[in-house]
C-alpha cells in the first residue's frame, strides 16, 4: 500500500480530497467523437467514479504531459493479454513473474502509480465497487482526450483478472521490428482488421522510446554506413546525434518527432509517408500496397478522418475478451488479487 499512498499523495500536493472532488464536478472533457460521459458507468453504484478518473488524469497529464502516452500504452499491453482485465497491473508473487516483469513490458511501460491513486480514491467513496480494468480502459481515453486527441464511449462492467504471466506478452504483443504479414496476422488474432491496425499504429504520433530498439536500423543494416535503406537519410542523421553507438536504453527518444511528440494528430502518419517512421514495424506499413493506402486516407487530414477512426478502433479494443460476472472479481488493490476469504 505504500506505492498507492506515495502516488495519492503526488496526485493530490496542491490540494486535499475534498479539493479532488471539487475539481472532479466541474471538470469537462469533451472529445470529438461520441465522448459521453455517463455511458452507464455505476450510474447508481458510483455516479462520481467517472469524474474521479478524469480528474485525477488532468492533474497527472498538467505535472507531466508525456505521461498521457504512457496510460494509452498501458492500456494496450493490457487489453492483448488475456484481454482488458487488468492483468497487467498484477505484481509479480510466489515465483511467478506477472507481465509488467515481462522483458516486453519490464522497461517500457509506465503508469501504474496514476492507476494506484485512482482506484484509492475511488475506494474511498464506492469501496469494492470499480474495477482496475474499468479504470484502465478509462484513463486510457482521458488521457488522450488531454493531450487534444478525440474521445469515445466507453462503456462499463469489467471484472479484473486474478491471471498474469510474464510469458504471454512476448506471443500477444507485436513487435517493433514486425514486418506487414507479422502486424496483420497479430491484430486479426485480437479480431482488428488490416486498416484497424494501421489506424492503431497512429498512437505512435505520441510517446517515447530508448536508443536500444533502434540501433540496429542505425548502424547494423544493409544501408550506407549501416542506415536502413528504408529510413530517411537525413532522420537516420538526426537520430544518430541522438542515439551514439552503444547508447541503449540511456537516452529516450520521441517516437514522433512532430511537435515535440506531445501532441495527438495525424502527423505519424506523414512521417511513416517520407520513411521517418521510427521502428521497422512503422516503416512495413508502407512495403504494402493497401498498408499504404491506409497511410495515405489518415494522413490526408491533421484530425479527420484520424480522429474518427481511432477512436472506433479503441472502443473495439477496449472491449477484447473483457471479464463478466461471475469471472473474475473486482480488485481491492489492483497490484493483487483479493485474499480468499
Amino acid at each position: 500500500m505504500g506505492s498507492t499512498n506515495t502516488g495519492l499523495q503526488t496526485i493530490l500536493r496542491s490540494g486535499n480530497l475534498i479539493s479532488l472532488l471539487l475539481l472532479a464536478v466541474f471538470a469537462g472533457v469533451h472529445g470529438v467523437y461520441g465522448y459521453d460521459s455517463s455511458v452507464d458507468f455505476y450510474t447508481k453504484e458510483c455516479p462520481s467514479a467517472r469524474s474521479l478518473v478524469e480528474a485525477t488524469v488532468k492533474s497527472a497529464i498538467r505535472n507531466d504531459r508525456g505521461i498521457a502516452a504512457a496510460l494509452l500504452r498501458l492500456h494496450f499491453h493490457d487489453c492483448f493479454v488475456r484481454g482488458c482485465d487488468a492483468s497487467i497491473l498484477l505484481d509479480s508473487a510466489n515465483r511467478i513473474q506477472a507481465e509488467k516483469d515481462s522483458v516486453v513490458n519490464a522497461n517500457s511501460i509506465r503508469g501504474y502509480e496514476i492507476i494506484d491513486s485512482i482506484k484509492a480514491v475511488v475506494e474511498t467513496f464506492c469501496p469494492g465497487t470499480v474495477s482496475c480494468a474499468d479504470i484502465v480502459t478509462l484513463v486510457a481515453r482521458d488521457a488522450v482526450v488531454q493531450i487534444g486527441g478525440p474521445g469515445w464511449k466507453v462503456s462499463s462492467g469489467r471484472r479484473d483478472g486474478i491471471v498474469s504471466s510474464a510469458i504471454e506478452p512476448l506471443t500477444n504483443l507485436p513487435s517493433p521490428f514486425a514486418d506487414y504479414p507479422t502486424l496483420v496476422s497479430m491484430f486479426a488474432a485480437k479480431g482488428f482488421s488490416e486498416k484497424e491496425m494501421v489506424i492503431l499504429s497512429g498512437a505512435h504520433t505520441i510517446g517515447i522510446t530508448h536508443c536500444g530498439v533502434i540501433e540496429s536500423r542505425l548502424y547494423n543494416s544493409s544501408g550506407p554506413n549501416g542506415v536502413d535503406p528504408t529510413l530517411d537519410a537525413s532522420y537516420a542523421a538526426q537520430l544518430k546525434t541522438q542515439c551514439p553507438f552503444g547508447s541503449g536504453r540511456g537516452n529516450a527518444i520521441k517516437m514522433d518527432p512532430t511537435f515535440g511528440g506531445n501532441i495527438f494528430d495525424s502527423s505519424y502518419f506523414r512521417n511513416v509517408q517520407k520513411n521517418k517512421g521510427l521502428f521497422i514495424s512503422d516503416a512495413a506499413l508502407i512495403t504494402n500496397s493497401r498498408g499504404q493506402s491506409f497511410v495515405q486516407s489518415e494522413a490526408s487530414g491533421l484530425i479527420s478522418p484520424f480522429f474518427q477512426d481511432f477512436a472506433a478502433a479503441m472502443v473495439k479494443m477496449s472491449n477484447i475478451e473483457v471479464l463478466k460476472a461471475p469471472f473474475g472479481e473486482i480488485r481491492r488493490n489492483c497490484r493483487v488479487v483479493n485474499p480468499k476469504l
